[in-house]
């Protein structure tokens, strides 16, 4: 039984390993059709390609977690919730964090099924993301699981996402003072706080909060107000943030920072594969391949971009 919680592994592994995180949203859509072909389903081709891609990054070290999006799997019925599944599997059994996002948040007894639905059982992980804005008694069930018993399960909390509509929501003023993303924040700091006697020795809360790294004004400010809070940082890579804001925000309690596309299609632009790519002829190696190459360079841009600050 460890005597230290998820997010703290995390923290240690993101320092051990470097901070990437490798998004295993797959979309069947982002395997070629002549790598589908050789596989009875798409969701068994997808499988495939996640296991391949995790035992590549975790043999070279060039991530500390991977980051399953729910939602690609639900969208391939019950025998993609079955890959689901095996994926978290794999994902832990290969010594790196599994981090479900899956953006839950409901009243008492809903946020307490979906705790047992995610911190046990066929879909069991180590860490998911929640969705506050129901209210922050919403997030009390998922700290039911914070005690080594039971796992020493974490969260994401969303705070400053990073898709464009993130300020019609989060960056309101409320009437007391402030931004309603701070109301979340200072909660999230709180909780890790709160929870600080269950681990005397964390170097970071239980619950961490979701950064996104599209937003350069919002990087310093946050970073700085929260320093004790683990973040999970997405919107580099694909959706446009740059290395050097996301470097911003590992520093102090640090993060992991996610790609998803960047490394999943990173077959598509990738110079080593290109004759391949005309013919028509790629393998499962190869875009696997593909995909280790871009986490082991997107390691190294991100250390680089902290290097510099």
């Amino acid at each position: 039984m460890s005597t230290k919680h998820n997010m703290q592994l995390l923290q240690e592994l993101s320092v051990k390993n470097g901070p990437l995180c490798v998004g295993l949203d797959t979309d069947p859509s982002y395997i070629p059709e002549s790598v589908i072909k050789n596989y009875s389903t798409p969701a068994q081709a997808v499988l495939e390609y996640n296991k391949e891609i995790i035992k590549r990054v975790s043999s070279d070290k060039s991530a500390c977690c991977c980051k399953v999006q729910i939602a690609y799997y639900e969208a391939m019925g019950l025998e993609g919730m079955k890959v689901y599944s095996q994926t978290l599997k794999e994902v832990r059994k290969a010594g790196l964090i599994a981090i479900s996002d899956i953006k839950r948040g409901d009243i008492g007894a809903t946020s307490d099924a979906y705790a047992k639905a995610h911190f046990t059982g066929d879909f069991e992980t180590d860490i998911i993301t929640i969705n506050p804005y129901m209210g922050f008694d919403t997030l009390v069930p998922f700290t039911k699981y914070a005690s080594a018993e039971c796992g020493g399960k974490g969260a994401f909390v969303l705070l400053c996402t990073s898709n464009p509509g993130m300020t019609d929501i989060e960056h309101q003023e409320l009437k007391a003072g402030g931004l309603l993303l701070e109301k979340v924040g200072d909660e999230i700091a709180r909780i890790g706080t709160q929870i600080k006697e269950l681990y005397p020795d964390q170097t970071c809360g239980l619950f961490g909060a979701v950064v996104g790294a599209t937003q350069e004004k919002d990087a310093r400010y946050l970073r700085d107000k929260y320093p004790e809070i683990f973040f999970l940082i997405p919107g580099y890579g694909a959706q446009g943030g740059a290395a050097r804001i996301a470097a911003t925000l590992l520093d102090k309690a640090g993060g992991t920072v996610n790609s998803s596309r960047g490394i999943l299609c990173a077959w598509k632009n990738d110079k080593e594969l290109e004759e391949k790519v005309l013919s028509n002829t790629l393998t499962m190696a190869d875009i696997a391949d593909s995909a280790a190459r871009a986490s082991l360079f997107s390691k190294e841009d991100l250390l680089n971009a902290k290097a510099g600050l």
